[in-house]
């Protein structure tokens, strides 16, 4: 019944005030597309950017993980005139700087906010050890990526081993033809990122620049919405769980995160939120952040649908 209650008294300002801010930290991605392929020499208009921001989270919504939408934001990209191996090169560089920020914040929030650190996983030593695996993950991800850049041949043969490796136990087809597509895509993949690194060093610093834009902006709804419910904005309690959720939901355990960012929200913010309205701030949470994701990726999906249908038409006449 009090859950009832406080729906009732819930100020509209807030919640208003945070679906404005998930849209602008998606404007703010559009815009790190639109600058780092800017860098590369292609120019992409910020509408197909922002459109293709928002069907990836529609495929981010329904794949494991909310990192899932890259093939959407390649194929978009290589719409808008930019050859795949370059899209290729901006959507990795763009995993790579979340992956950076994430754990740029992680190593900060546990060096400097040690003791906001300390009592949120008291009593959460699961929480504890999945933020420590996913941070190291993250981290080592960032590794082998740049390692990987700088040794291409060595990416190849790991590709390869692995091509062998599924064949002796499922048979693949055109096992030779895999082979040489891996070998041709490494090459493309590193000649865009090779490009990104020596020509595109505007687009990094632009691309970090919103990178730290979008997340900060997106840790900020959460407190915006416990203000709408007559909650102090616990900004720096909430900045800490805000990123422990961010990072372990970059681990593919179930479409969108579902399930895992209700449930470390859920354990979390009870640590500090009263019980009777921890559920409703979940409930309000998740809808802005997952189920209006789908809202604006079904619309967005329509448009390129149309988009298709219309590019298909014109050439059959």
């Amino acid at each position: 019944m009090r859950a009832i209650e406080y729906l009732s008294r819930i100020n509209p300002f807030y919640l208003v005030l945070a679906v404005f801010l998930h849209i602008v930290s998606l404007g703010f991605w559009a815009l790190r597309i639109q600058k780092m392929s800017a860098s590369l020499g292609y120019r992409v208009h910020f509408r197909h950017c922002l459109n293709l921001v928002l069907a990836n989270m529609l495929v981010a919504a329904v794949t494991p993980s909310q990192a899932g939408g890259e093939p959407v934001r390649v194929h978009e990209l290589y719409r808008a005139g930019v050859p795949v191996g370059d899209a290729t090169a901006v959507v990795i560089m763009e995993r790579i700087l979340d992956g950076i920020v994430l754990g740029g914040l992680g190593a900060f929030a546990m060096l400097f906010l040690g003791s906001y650190w300390s009592s949120l996983t008291s009593g959460f030593s699961g929480v504890s050890i999945m933020m420590y695996a996913a941070w190291i993950s993250v981290t080592l991800f960032v590794l082998v990526f740049i390692y990987s850049v700088k040794n291409p041949d060595h990416l190849k043969r790991a590709l390869k081993w692995m091509s062998r490796w599924v064949d002796r136990r499922w048979h693949l087809k055109r096992l030779e033809s895999l082979l040489e597509t891996i070998d041709r895509e490494v090459d493309n993949f590193n000649k865009g990122l090779v490009k990104f690194v020596n020509h595109g060093k505007s687009g990094l610093v632009w691309g970090m620049f919103f990178t730290l834009l979008f997340w900060f902006s997106e840790f900020t709804i959460a407190s915006l919405i416990l203000m709408g419910l007559g909650q102090p904005p616990f900004l720096i309690e909430s900045f800490v769980v805000q990123l422990v959720i961010a990072i372990i939901m970059m681990i593919p355990l179930t479409p969108g995160g579902s399930g895992v960012a209700e449930l470390g929200a859920t354990s979390l913010y009870s640590l500090f939120v009263p019980s009777s309205i921890v559920g409703v701030f979940v409930i309000l949470w998740r809808l802005i952040l997952y189920y209006l994701n789908i809202l604006l990726g079904l619309l967005s999906g329509l448009v390129i649908v149309r988009r298709e249908f219309l590019t298909r038409a014109k050439k059959q006449r």
